[in-house]
């Protein structure tokens, strides 16, 4: 077990190392050059079209979800984890210069979740029995690429399946162990109140699922933006320098300092890059599972609210906890991940400031749940067909008391080891259709944003 459990941990670190790292930023300098860096160029049209129409009602086309529902719903996913935890991992491994190619690679990569949710609305299906749509990677593959390639969408929506099964165990055991170390809870006791909460909402669907995460997801982030924001002007005399520094160090490394080991500029690309990524979703193929479920009348119109998500996720919220570990000095402290954000708040805020972290955890970590169990259906739902949906929700309930319980080193590695295998491929795939992608994209922003998929069609056809 000891064996297999280190090759698991090996291969996960080396394939999320420069791998990944190089598949995903190709395909991100692919696209960009493609569509002439549409995400800098209409970055404008893209927030008046987002951010600037949360609260629009009157909405065309078909679909299952308002599009802030969807995006809700995706981002119920990023904003998670990989907002406190991913950015101590970045910074405590990869020194503030991580910061900065955080920026860079969601610069970048914001036009390939652009490109796959667009794929994903383009490609989608409607199921004939519960009237959900449905897309992803999977539906990508065989409506784009034909039937042959159902074999290689059985495969991915299998590993997804498993996937975020685990996800969900995993994110129940580090929820748990927050409210044991903070509250003294019983973990059992945590493993089965969350599994209850979860399994209220996702016996609904993905219609309660989004309705809930449009309620939650905007007031959560807020309260967390809020929380290091108040640090940040409590502190607003050493913003400067700690932006001074993440440039620097992003180019020379980082020596030894108080707890922190010193890094190299190599050692700091790849963490910043990796964290980065992990965070915002790009590239991973899930994003487009939440997005398909949209009302629209055009495949890019919620194209750009992939854009919108990874700026909301890396540029603002991954920043924040960058700069709260930054002004409070607290990367002295040797902490790493989780640890060291709850570390920066606690010294920030000094009483609340580790309350919020622990209570942002805990809606972070039960959001997340929520998505993860609609993404492990879906791959389900493509592989075994509508009959497994329902036992498949209580399973996935089940693995939610399970894994609070649990030590889970060993399924941490075999989900990484699933995400390595399904973002390469995802990535790749996604990066070979971007002629689908140019064309819908060209045919949208050449009318700005005014062309209906009805008329795409016509055009396309023409």
């Amino acid at each position: 077990m000891n064996l297999i459990m280190s090759s698991l941990m090996s291969f996960a670190g080396w394939a999320w190392g420069w791998p990944l790292v190089s598949i995903l930023v190709g395909s991100s300098i692919i696209y960009s050059i493609s569509l002439k860096f549409v995400q800098f160029r209409r970055f404008g049209f893209i927030m008046k079209n987002t951010f600037g129409k949360i609260f629009e009602k009157d909405i065309k086309g078909e679909g299952t979800l308002t599009p802030f529902q969807a995006v809700s719903s995706a981002l119920a996913g990023t904003l998670g984890t990989g907002n406190i935890a991913g950015v101590g991992v970045a910074i405590g491994l990869g020194g503030p210069g991580a910061i900065f190619w955080m920026w860079v690679v969601a610069l970048l990569a914001a036009v390939v979740k652009y490109a796959e949710v667009v794929l994903g609305i383009f490609y989608r299906e409607k199921d004939p029995e519960t009237g959900v749509y449905r897309g992803g990677f999977m539906y990508m593959l065989t409506n784009g690429l034909g039937e042959n390639w159902r074999w290689l969408a059985m495969i991915w929506s299998f590993l997804l399946a498993v996937q975020f099964l685990i996800s969900g165990a995993v994110q129940s055991n580090a929820l748990a162990d927050v409210l044991k170390l903070s509250f003294g809870f019983n973990k059992l006791a945590v493993g089965i109140s969350v599994a209850i909460m979860v399994g209220i909402v996702i016996i609904g669907g993905i219609k309660r699922i989004g309705k809930f995460a449009e309620k939650v997801v905007p007031p959560m982030a807020l309260i967390y933006f809020l929380g290091s924001m108040a640090i940040i002007l409590l502190n607003i005399n050493m913003i400067p320098q700690a932006l001074i520094t993440i440039v620097k160090t992003a180019f020379s490394g980082m020596a030894p300092a108080g707890g922190f080991a010193g890094v190299t500029v190599m050692m700091t690309i790849r963490h910043g890059f990796a964290r980065g990524v992990y965070s915002n979703e790009a590239g991973m193929g899930t994003s487009p599972i939440a997005h398909a479920t949209a009302t629209t009348d055009h495949p890019a119109r919620q194209g750009v609210w992939g854009i919108f998500e990874v700026f909301v996720d890396t540029i603002i919220m991954c920043t924040m906890t960058g700069l709260v570990i930054m002004v409070t000095g607290s990367l002295a402290s040797g902490e790493i991940g989780a640890s060291l954000t709850a570390y920066a708040f606690g010294a920030g805020l000094p009483g609340p400031g580790h309350l919020l972290v622990t209570v942002s955890t805990f809606f972070f970590a039960f959001t997340t749940m929520l998505l993860a169990e609609f993404y492990s259906e879906t791959g389900a739902q493509y592989v075994f067909g509508n009959k497994v949906v329902k036992p498949f929700r209580y399973a996935f309930i089940i693995a939610l008391v399970l894994g609070s319980i649990g030590g889970l080193k060993f399924v941490w590695g075999l989900y990484d080891v699933f995400m390595a295998v399904t973002v390469a491929i995802n990535v790749i795939f996604v990066t070979y259709m971007r002629k689908d992608v140019i064309r819908l994209t060209k045919e949208f922003f050449d009318s700005d944003g005014l062309l209906s998929n009805d008329e795409l069609e016509e055009k396309l056809d023409a």
